[in-house]
């Protein structure tokens, strides 16, 4: 079985239960340090009172709210990279408790050397990578959109977003050009006299990304945000450019979150930067994160001899898990996973 076999190379990956006897969010990994000692890395969940088991980290990939930052930051065995700590702080108006680095750095965990590695899915997003007492590699990445930097592992801990090869809307390319024309199209060169052009995207994440594309393209004009992606992307990105808030004048370039573009004057020309179809509006493919084919390209490069998937909820980590077995590939679902711990007094 897949879970022997993690076992065997030293790595328990648990579901852990809080005092009510439900299932925390995600999963926690028990594993022994070059020292003997047992240690427990949390991954992307809920933080646990004081008086139950404690993990010596809470691993935070990324400030998107499914992935739980703002319970864990409270803690002080919280880890994650500087810009997702003042990500988390500016979306939730908390204070991060726990400890920092900066993308490619290495940190040292209760003796645990734990490196750094960036994933492209927001700005400040991480993976983490370490050994246990016997040599096994292990690679936590939260989402991805850029897979290049990450290593090779023996155990990999993933998400499946879009990792469902028989789902047509989880095979996608991005298409920036289409971004570049909505622009060029609805009145840059003429200074957007007749109006102007918005672009659905949510605060964080997506509009930074929107951003970059759009001073990449060449607009060094103002952009028009709402108050709370302004603020992310003023503070997370070094070279935003002129930002603005949506009160100070109706026409321009826009960028707010997609329920919001029905708010803007009727003149202004209306996109959602998604790989979805739902949305009232016409779509532009800009994605956060590998489809299917990302995915699969990403784990053969890996080369792990287990993989984990752990993220999102429903059926996609399941399906992703599915591919990766009948592809030769050892795989486990958090679903499949049936190791608890609780979180009651130890």
């Amino acid at each position: 079985m897949i879970s022997k076999k993690l076992i065997d190379l030293g790595v328990l990956a648990l579901r852990q239960k809080n005092s009510r006897g439900s299932f925390k969010p995600h999963l926690a990994l028990r594993f022994k340090d070059r020292d003997g000692k047992l240690r427990m890395f949390s991954v992307d969940t809920t933080r646990s009172p004081k008086k139950c088991i404690q993990p010596d980290a809470y691993l935070i990939t990324h400030a998107h709210s499914d992935h739980h930052g703002k319970s864990a930051m409270l803690s002080e065995r919280a880890l994650c990279s500087e810009k997702t700590a003042l990500a988390l702080e500016l979306r939730h108006d908390r204070e991060y408790t726990g400890r920092t680095f900066r993308l490619g750095e290495s940190i040292d965990v209760g003796g645990v050397r734990v490196r750094t590695y960036p994933t492209g899915h927001t700005v400040g997003s991480a993976a983490f990578f370490w050994e246990n007492e016997v040599g096994t590699k292990i690679l936590v990445t939260g989402d991805v959109k850029d897979a290049s930097a990450l290593p090779s592992c023996d155990v990999l801990i993933t998400e499946a977003n879009y990792g469902d090869p028989s789902d047509p809307s989880c095979h996608f390319e991005d298409d920036p050009e289409s971004l570049k024309r909505a622009l060029f199209e609805n009145g840059f060169e003429n200074n957007f006299e007749n109006g102007g052009v918005a672009f659905g995207a949510y605060d964080f994440g997506k509009a930074q990304r929107t951003v970059e594309l759009l001073r990449g393209f060449g607009y060094g004009g103002v952009i028009r945000m709402a108050s709370k992606g302004r603020a992310l992307t003023g503070h997370m990105l070094e070279e935003a450019g002129s930002l603005a808030g949506l009160e100070e004048d109706g026409s321009g370039v826009f960028v707010v979150p997609p329920w919001d573009l029905g708010k803007l004057p009727s003149n202004i020309k209306k996109y959602v930067l998604t790989c979805r179809t739902d949305y009232p509006y016409p779509n532009i493919r800009i994605s956060d994160h590998l489809d299917a084919g990302g995915l699969e390209a990403m784990v053969r490069k890996i080369d792990p001899e287990v993989a984990v998937i752990y993220h999102p909820g429903g059926p996609r980590p399941g399906r992703f898990s599915e591919h990766l077995n009948s592809l030769g590939i050892d795989s486990i679902s958090l679903d499949r996973i049936g190791n608890v711990l609780s979180n009651e007094f130890s």
